[in-house]
C-alpha cells in the first residue's frame, strides 16, 4: 500500500509526526543523563521511574476514551498537553519543573498514540497493516538518525530554543489535525457523561486483563522492554563513564576524534539510520513469517546485543553491537501492533491499543533500575541481567503462542 494512495488522515499524520520526531530525538536520548547530572544517579533512577506510571493512566484513558469519544477528539488531548507542557519546560529554569513537565509531555504522548495506532487500524485492511505501521516507524525514526547528533549541541547549549522550536511544532500540528483530520470511528458516545465514561472504562480494562493470553503478551513485551529502553537510559551513564575518547577516522596527519558524548550521540544516529534504512525492507522480507519467531528474534538481538557492550570499549566494535540489538527492536517494531490489532475484537481495538502500550509503560518503570545498580555493580553484572531478561521475554512469547494456537484450534 504505496503512500500516496493512503487517506489523508494518515498522509497528515505521516508527515507531521516525523517533524515532531526530529526534535523530539534532539532532547529525549538525554533527558536522563541531564536529571542524573543535575539531581544524581540514585535521585534520577527514581524519578525516571515515574514517569511510565503517569503514561499507564494515560494510554489506559486513551485507549478507551478513543473507542467512546472518538480517536480524533483523544489525539488533539494528547497533542495539546504536550504542546503545553513543552511551553512549561522552555520557560522553566529549574529541573525540578522540568521534570514536572517531562512528565506532562510523558502524560500526553500516551494519550496521543493509542487513537493514533486505532486509526491505522480503522482505515487499513488486516493485510496491509504491518507495512503501514512500518512505515510510520521509519518516519519517526528518520528524526533519530540525525536528532542525538544534533541534540548533543542544542539541548546542552541551547535548549530553551529547542523547546520552544518544540512548543511551536506541536501547537501547528495540533491546529492542523483540528482543521484536516476527520473522525475515523463512528459508532461513538460523544453524549456520555466522563463520570459514566471513565466507570466504563475501568469496567472494559478489567475484561481485557482476564485475557489469559493478551496477560502473558504483555508481561513478555516488559521484560523485552527493560532490555530494549536502555539505549536512553543505562547506554548513555556507561558509555560515557567506561567508554574513553578515541580516533574515529585516521588518515596520514588528519584525524577526527570523538568525545565517549559524541561517540553516545553517534551510536544514537546508526540506531537511527538503520530504522530508516531497515524497517521496510525487513518488514517486507518477514510479512510471511510467524509472530512468534519474529517476538523471539528480537529478544534474541536486543538480549545478545546488550550483553556483548561490555566485551570492547573499541568505537567500531561499538557500532558492530548497536547495529545487533538495533535489528532486534526492528523486527519487533511493526509487528507488535498488527498483532494487536489482529488479535483484539473490533469494537474494543483502541482500549487493547491502550493496554498493549502497558508493556512500555511497565517495562519503562522498570528499566531505571539499571541507574540505581550502576551505583554498586559493575557493568558487566547490569548487562547479564539485561541479558537474563531477554531471555525470559522469549520463554514467555513461546509459552504465549502456545496457548494462543491452541485457542485458535478450539474456535
Amino acid at each position: 500500500m504505496k503512500v500516496f494512495h493512503w487517506d489523508l488522515n494518515l498522509k497528515v499524520r505521516l508527515f507531521g509526526e516525523a517533524i515532531f520526531n526530529l526534535h523530539f530525538w534532539m532532547y529525549f536520548p538525554f533527558i536522563a543523563l541531564y536529571f542524573s547530572t543535575e539531581l544524581g544517579n540514585s535521585t534520577a533512577g527514581m524519578l525516571m521511574a515515574i514517569p511510565p506510571l503517569i503514561s499507564l493512566f494515560g494510554s489506559l484513558a486513551g485507549g478507551s476514551l478513543a473507542d467512546r469519544i472518538g480517536r480524533r477528539h483523544v489525539m488533539l488531548m494528547g497533542s495539546s498537553i504536550q504542546a503545553l507542557m513543552f511551553v512549561l519546560f522552555a520557560l522553566s529554569m529549574s529541573p525540578w519543573l522540568d521534570y514536572l513537565a517531562f512528565i506532562g509531555i510523558s502524560f500526553g504522548g500516551a494519550i496521543y498514540r493509542p487513537p493514533s495506532a486505532a486509526m491505522v487500524a480503522d482505515l487499513v485492511p488486516e493485510a496491509e497493516r504491518r507495512q503501514v505501521f512500518a512505515t510510520f516507524t521509519t518516519a519517526k525514526n528518520i528524526g533519530a538518525v540525525l536528532g542525538p547528533a544534533l541534540g548533543a549541541i542544542f539541548f546542552f547549549h541551547y535548549r530553551h530554543e529547542l523547546l520552544w522550536t518544540c512548543s511551536l511544532i506541536l501547537i501547528i500540528y495540533t491546529l492542523v489535525i483540528y482543521l484536516i483530520v476527520k473522525e475515523t470511528k463512528h459508532d461513538i458516545h460523544s453524549k456520555s457523561k466522563l463520570r459514566h465514561v471513565m466507570k466504563a472504562q475501568w469496567s472494559d480494562y478489567r475484561e481485557i486483563f482476564r485475557d489469559k493470553i493478551f496477560a502473558i503478551y504483555i508481561l513478555a513485551g516488559v521484560f523485552a522492554v527493560v532490555t530494549i529502553m536502555q539505549l536512553d537510559l543505562y547506554l548513555p551513564i556507561y558509555v560515557i563513564n567506561h567508554v574513553p575518547a578515541q580516533v574515529f577516522i585516521g588518515w596520514n596527519q588528519w584525524s577526527l576524534f570523538l568525545t565517549s558524548e559524541e561517540i553516545f550521540g553517534w551510536m544514537l544516529g546508526l540506531n537511527g539510520l538503520l530504522f530508516v534504512l531497515f524497517v521496510l525492507p525487513v518488514t517486507k522480507w518477514l510479512k510471511n513469517r510467524d509472530e512468534r519467531d519474529i517476538f523471539i528474534l528480537s529478544s534474541f538481538l536486543s538480549g545478545t546485543g546488550m550483553l556483548a557492550l561490555g566485551i570492547s570499549t573499541n568505537i567500531w566494535y561499538l557500532f558492530l553491537v548497536t547495529v545487533v540489538f538495533t535489528f532486534g527492536e526492528i523486527v519487533r517494531s511493526p509487528v507488535m501492533e498488527s498483532f494487536v490489532s489482529r488479535y483484539a475484537p473490533r469494537e474494543s481495538v483502541g482500549k487493547y491499543m491502550g493496554a498493549d502500550s502497558l508493556q512500555y509503560t511497565i517495562g519503562r518503570f522498570l528499566a531505571p533500575i539499571t541507574l540505581f545498580l550502576s551505583e554498586w555493580l559493575e557493568p558487566v553484572w547490569i548487562l547479564s541481567i539485561l541479558f537474563a531478561s531477554s531471555l525470559f521475554s522469549i520463554y514467555l512469547y513461546a509459552h504465549l503462542f502456545k496457548l494462543f494456537s491452541v485457542d485458535k484450534s478450539t474456535e
